[in-house]
């Protein structure tokens, strides 16, 4: 009886181990770590919409608004990733008939609907211009992380030379 519960434990842990260590250079799924994946072969960061959301601001006058504006002051960890390639992923809202966001909500509770901050939506501006894509459409998007700390009447954050890796 000993031996047979001995057998059966071994075979267990070694199917467990064997269906653990997976296929290193599987695409990454991991979306909500702070940690490099590995997407397309490609190491890329994945950004998170918490690290995202770490933000804080301070009101500036400007030329377009002389009662003062609030300014995002942009957190270390951001800065140094920007112009780098990045993962990120998020609901696509339309913007107008060629221009898409990516929104840490559902269109239904997204930063227009005063549901959330500007820190929770990206510009998208893809590789392909001729990406075509649905409201809420659930996507994990490649592409260069950039940030705007200067211009208010623009996002705070970009992805450029989008590609999608998942949910087309």
């Amino acid at each position: 009886m000993r031996k047979t519960i001995f057998v059966l434990s071994t075979l267990i842990l070694s199917v467990f181990i064997l269906t653990s260590a997976g296929n290193p250079t599987a695409k990454f799924r991991e979306y909500g770590s702070e940690t490099k994946g590995i997407v397309n072969d490609n190491i890329a960061d994945t950004l998170t919409w918490k690290l995202l959301g770490r933000i804080d601001y301070k009101k500036k006058p400007s030329k377009e608004y002389p009662e003062g504006v609030m300014y995002p002051i942009i957190n270390s960890t951001l800065k140094a990733k920007n112009k780098k390639e990045i993962v990120m992923t998020g609901f696509i809202i339309p913007i107008d008939n060629k221009t898409y966001a990516l929104s840490k909500n559902v269109f239904a509770s997204c930063f227009f609907c005063g549901q959330a901050g500007p820190e929770t939506i990206m510009g998208i501006q893809f590789k392909d211009p001729s990406t075509r894509l649905k409201t809420d459409q659930y996507v994990t998007l490649k592409g260069t992380f950039r940030y705007n700390d200067s211009d208010v009447n623009d996002w705070i954050y970009h992805i450029e030379n989008a590609i999608i890796v998942d949910g087309d």
